[in-house]
């Protein structure tokens, strides 16, 4: 039993991070209709934003974690300015071969900056875990389920209560009539995927010093997030919370019960499964995003 809990506390702590990825990309996928093969990079982006910041500038840790995610805001607006806005009239293929293209370059000039060489972030936690009877947790994965948590709440906030988040619900729910209401669809375009992007961007800066920064660290988490968007149902911000959680907790029972070679393989194995059942996904909404 004591095995059991533990893995289901180190899915806690992981969850909330995955969620972060299933919320940013649900919300770009839902309102703007754009498969974003870049969400990925843009993890990758964060981390290595927080790698320069700690290890390269002297940042302090908390203060680079905010920065860290304020860039990968503002790269998120500027994908989405300079190529997407471009490419609004363009057919879906044509836009799609676009995204690829800039999470190769994005990719490849992480490679070129920061080498393919595996890089570790230092932390200020002490390297001592929390303990708990027979539950043991890392000061620094407490700290990134906190944070984690705080972002979703947020994210909930901005979508729920505030005239941003009532324009991207309208503009999700009919693109057409909230243009003629006059919500301004192109910037509400920009601040979506700036906001995707930001919340992808963080995760990766959270996660960044729990494992290795690496160039292609983020093609494994663009998977996860399109798995979770899947999982949770399209446009459904409770759906890819829950969903991160879910993935998270399907892991960690691969990891603990099977091997730790299988710990991606059962997540997608789960979603299998349940798509057999839902095709849509366990939350899928077709009218609004909740």
């Amino acid at each position: 039993m004591g095995e059991f809990l533990q893995h289901c506390l180190n899915a806690l702590m992981l969850g909330g991070t995955y969620a972060l990825l299933g919320i940013g990309l649900t919300l770009i996928f839902g309102i703007m209709r754009v498969v974003n093969f870049t969400h990925g990079e843009l993890y990758a982006f964060g981390a290595y934003a927080m790698y320069a910041l700690v290890m390269k500038l002297g940042v302090n840790f908390f203060v680079a974690l905010g920065l860290a995610t304020g860039l990968g805001i503002i790269l998120g607006g500027a994908i989405e300015l300079v190529l997407l806005r471009t490419l609004r009239s363009s057919d879906i293929d044509i836009t799609m071969l676009v995204m690829i293209g800039a999470w190769i370059i994005l990719q490849n000039t992480e490679q070129l900056a920061w080498t393919g060489v595996a890089q570790s972030i230092a932390t200020p936690f002490p390297a001592e875990p929390l303990v708990f009877g027979p539950l043991s947790v890392s000061w620094n994965r407490i700290f990134v389920f906190a944070i984690a948590v705080m972002l979703i709440v947020l994210s909930w906030l901005v979508v729920h209560g505030t005239r941003l988040g009532m324009a991207m619900r309208a503009t999700f729910q009919d693109r057409e009539t909230a243009a003629l209401m006059g919500v301004p669809i192109q910037h509400i375009n920009t601040a979506t995927f700036a906001l995707g992007s930001g919340l992808a961007a963080a995760a990766g800066a959270l996660l960044g010093p729990v494992f290795v920064v690496t160039p292609t660290m983020g093609d494994l988490a663009a998977a996860k997030a399109f798995a979770i968007v899947i999982l949770g149902g399209l446009g459904n911000l409770f759906g890819a919370t829950l969903g991160g959680f879910i993935l998270a907790f399907a892991e960690e029972i691969g990891v603990g019960y099977i091997s730790s070679g299988y710990r991606d393989a059962m997540g997608f194995l789960l979603i299998i499964l349940i798509l057999l059942v839902r095709p849509t996904g366990l939350f899928a909404l077709k009218e609004r995003i909740s």
